[in-house]
């Protein structure tokens, strides 16, 4: 697949009418001291009502013979005007749990199918910013399927994405190789492998 298409055209103000997936507020808070401030947020539109999750980031990684490998996929961002190197993720849908969203969106944008291990505490991606959250999830991909031989993504009309497979002893130095090669590595990615790193450093 080539991103060589992908760009921005313009950008301009956005109204909160006119927004389809956020808005801006003003929160008016006090601090430690009791003085009162005001600060700028984003938020999204799209969480569930009875959630309090807006989505998740999947950790999928794949036992091979020459060692484990993580699932990784290249998608272009607006927002940043660059391809990104992500995890699979998704919005929850409505009446959906964590772990079923989970199963889901790595199902339609990778084809791999799989069943949930492991489910992160609640995470922030940018809480001075905005107040979007996500689970992480850990799951496990059995080779062996027939489904996970012949992969069937299901990506929507607008999806665009690039899958692709890095060696986690490699991942640092590959997420290093990609950003000078001009990708935007993802925080979720860029964080995991700092801790594999940061295992190997101290021996944890």
């Amino acid at each position: 697949m080539s991103f060589d298409n992908a760009k921005v055209l313009a950008t301009e103000p956005l109204a909160n009418g006119d927004a389809v997936w956020t808005k801006l507020v003003k929160l008016t808070y006090t601090d430690s001291k009791s003085q009162t401030r005001t600060w700028e947020s984003a938020e999204r539109t799209t969480r569930p009502k009875k959630s309090e999750i807006d989505g998740v980031g999947i950790v999928a990684i794949l036992e091979k013979p020459t060692g484990p490998e993580i699932v990784l996929q290249k998608q272009y961002r607006a927002p940043i005007d660059k391809v990104t190197i992500e995890v699979p993720a998704g919005l929850i849908d409505e009446g959906e749990t964590v772990e079923e969203a989970a199963i889901r969106e790595l199902k339609e944008e990778t084809g791999y199918v799989a069943k949930v291990s492991e489910t992160s505490p609640m995470m922030f991606n940018d809480p001075g910013f905005c107040n979007t959250n996500l689970r992480m999830v850990h799951v496990t991909v059995d080779m062996s399927l027939p489904e996970n031989q012949n992969l069937q993504p299901e990506l929507e009309e607008d999806e665009f994405i690039e899958v692709f497979l890095v060696p986690l002893t490699n991942l640092y130095d590959e997420c290093k190789r990609l950003e000078a090669e001009g990708y935007a590595i993802d925080a979720r990615v860029g964080t995991f492998a700092e801790g594999i790193e940061c295992a190997k450093k101290f021996k944890l």
